[in-house]
């Protein structure tokens, strides 16, 4: 694995993290929050990462696990594989209190709204952000590693997916400062912890990485990001907006994924 190959996924890492600033910016400059167009871009996320996850990773590491293990048995590691990503992600959520989770969306209106709304001071949820998405970033940079087609995409739709999570950290973090510098550096800066999770695979990952390993953490990845679609993006995405524009981002974001691949062929 070259130098270069490294170097673009953990760019694409630091991309997709950062991008929780662009939500920031929207929490504190804009006087509405534009729901139809959040709406749209979260079920355009759930597509990308729906589509990849069950057309390509899942079937590329069941093939891998079976040139390794026989169809039988790689089936059943890949079966493991998944749903080991998918109660990964399940666990995180579950031990974050509702209130802190950044995935609980917010909108720019809840700024007008009385202070003692707010329960949890900037620096916890800046913390909660992090925790949460740190698996995000493993799962873009190790995606990158293996194949820059599918990490492009995917780098895309976790960086929409991070515009409502700067949304939702800065929105409680102003409620606790008052300070709109102070919410938006501390929402820019949670979304560090995306490039963090690509430097901890990069030191932790990489020195023990093989066929097998590439192919379990394919079918782990599939499962965190089929997680993320389902009990996150789209939710939050019929929370923010339409029932139907929700759905239309869901359907355009699986035909660009799917004519994507097409076109590697």
């Amino acid at each position: 694995m070259d130098n270069q190959t490294v170097l673009i996924a953990f760019l694409l890492t630091l991309f997709a993290g950062l991008s929780t600033g662009i939500g920031s910016l929207i929490a504190l400059i804009a006087k509405r929050t534009n729901t139809n167009f959040l709406s749209f871009a979260l079920g355009l996320s759930a597509g990308v990462m729906i589509y990849v996850s069950f057309m390509e990773m899942l079937p590329k590491s069941l093939e891998m696990l079976s040139e390794q293990f026989g169809e039988k048995t790689g089936n059943l590691y890949m079966f493991l594989a998944l749903f080991g990503g998918i109660a990964f992600i399940a666990l995180i959520d579950f031990l974050i209190p509702k209130s802190s989770n950044p995935h609980e969306m917010h909108s720019v209106e809840e700024m007008r709204k009385s202070k003692h709304r707010l329960k949890h001071t900037g620096l916890i949820t800046a913390v909660t952000i992090g925790i949460h998405n740190f698996p995000e970033g493993i799962a873009t940079f190790m995606t990158a590693l293996n194949s820059l087609e599918l990490a492009i995409p995917i780098t895309v739709a976790i960086a929409i997916h991070n515009i409502p999570e700067g949304i939702a950290v800065a929105v409680p973090i102003y409620h606790a400062t008052g300070s709109r510098k102070k919410a938006f550096w501390l929402s820019f800066a949670s979304g560090l912890a995306e490039p963090l999770g690509a430097v901890i695979a990069y030191l932790f990952l990489i020195q023990f990485w093989n066929p097998v390993l590439d192919a379990l953490i394919l079918a782990i990845i599939a499962g965190v990001m089929i997680f993320i679609s389902l009990d996150e993006l789209l939710p939050s995405a019929e929370k923010y907006g339409k029932h139907h524009l929700s759905i239309i981002g869901l359907v355009a974001g699986m035909a660009i994924m799917a004519v994507s691949l097409y076109l590697f062929i």
